[in-house]
């Protein structure tokens, strides 16, 4: 399974406790091979991604949508997501969909 492209996304980690909430942020990584998009906990297949869009908010903050056949999930990045979008293109228009 060859990697292709990787962008880290933030996750937002709640826990409360006796003392209060405690808020971190984990970096992890959405990684594209060349038959799937892969993150922490899940695995889309390519077959399965119809699209993927960003919006920024800032020069800092975004987020990366992954549009599947079960639904529409977002990352929240805080890099330029434009080598992995088109990483993903290429790799989509190879035949894989």
């Amino acid at each position: 399974m060859k990697l292709i492209a990787q962008i880290p996304y933030i996750k937002i980690v709640r826990k409360v406790e006796f003392e209060g909430q405690h808020v971190t942020e984990e970096e992890r990584m959405l990684t594209l091979y060349c038959d799937k998009i892969t993150t922490k906990y899940r695995e889309f297949p390519l077959k399965d991604v119809y699209e993927i869009t960003h919006r920024s908010f800032d020069s800092s903050i975004g987020f990366l949508y992954l549009h599947t056949s079960q639904g529409v999930y977002s990352y929240t990045i805080k890099q330029s997501p434009s080598s992995f979008i088109e990483s993903y293109k290429k790799q989509r228009s190879k035949g894989h969909s």
